[in-house]
């Protein structure tokens, strides 16, 4: 089975239907619902749509309210807060079966160069090419996958992941709260700003809150491990080219309350931090 980059492109190319009003489709990546980074990415197109082209997200804060149906298309609705001299607020409501399923806010500035700049340093990390693609690394443990997520797992991927430190989620062990991984996109990306941080958006969900059952030994895929994302923010600083690679550098401060606490830094080749995010999700276990 295939999945490539124009495939998650369009998949996160939405259907206009109204004024403000626009519908996505899903694709399962093997969770039994709808990814959390399909839906901030497409959140954040439906935002974009409605706000001029030269005005750039710098912020995003998502919360999830309820699972996603794979078998239904996501209404989203754009309120449209504000349009000042410089900033545009935005809010996306998603809705499936008559309810909200999602709802986020989004902030959108003007390109601006004046101003302080720094940013903190990248941590060192082997070059990507020296590294397993994390794909190859599922295909080669194929045997241990339950067979009705075989397919899924060991699909082509449109994203190039490669984990700096391997974990392996069917046999998880006790490690610190931390993970790098390298990613890009497996082909070539648009120019526009919105495409490449609508990708990065995506790929920003994958492995985030798996962070924080590291210490405990636990992943996604233990039995009686209920996992879902509560909240879901990102923060752009710099252009994205998510076709060149970028360093995730995932780190959990927190777990506690059945919820997991995860953060992340997103720097590109050349050190510069892109982006960072947060997230806060339900790590509750029935053992």
């Amino acid at each position: 089975m295939s999945y490539t980059v124009q495939d998650l492109l369009e998949l996160l190319d939405l259907e206009s239907i109204e004024e403000n009003i626009y519908r996505g489709l899903n694709r399962d990546i093997g969770t039994g619902r709808v990814f959390g980074g399909q839906v901030m990415a497409q959140a954040l197109v439906a935002a974009q749509r409605t706000v001029p082209e030269e005005r750039v997200a710098h912020s995003m804060h998502g919360y999830f309210i309820l699972p996603g149906d794979m078998n239904a298309p996501i209404v989203y609705f754009v309120d449209r807060l504000r349009d000042g001299k410089s900033f545009t607020t935005r809010r996306v409501t998603a809705i499936q079966h008559g309810r909200a399923i999602f709802n986020m806010s989004a902030s959108f500035q003007i390109v601006e160069d004046d101003g302080p700049e720094h940013q903190t340093e990248m941590p060192a990390a082997p070059p990507p090419e020296s590294l397993v693609p994390d794909l190859e690394l599922v295909r080669s443990r194929a045997d241990s996958i339950p067979d009705h997520l075989r397919p899924i797992l060991t699909q082509d991927r449109p994203i190039d992941f490669r984990p700096v430190d391997p974990i392996d989620p069917f046999d998880p062990v006790a490690r610190p709260p931390r993970r790098m991984l390298w990613a890009r996109v497996i082909g070539d990306m648009p120019r526009e700003s919105l495409a490449n941080q609508a990708v990065l958006a995506y790929a920003s969900d994958y492995g985030l809150l798996a962070t924080s059952l590291l210490p405990h030994a636990l992943s996604i895929h233990t039995p009686g491990m209920q996992v879902a994302t509560l909240d879901h923010a990102i923060w752009f600083h710099r252009p994205v080219h998510y076709d060149q690679w970028h360093l995730y550098v995932m780190d959990s401060p927190s777990a506690s309350g059945a919820r997991g606490f995860t953060r992340g830094s997103i720097f590109n080749e050349k050190g510069q931090l892109i982006a960072s995010t947060a997230q806060e999700g339900l790590t509750r276990y029935h053992g």
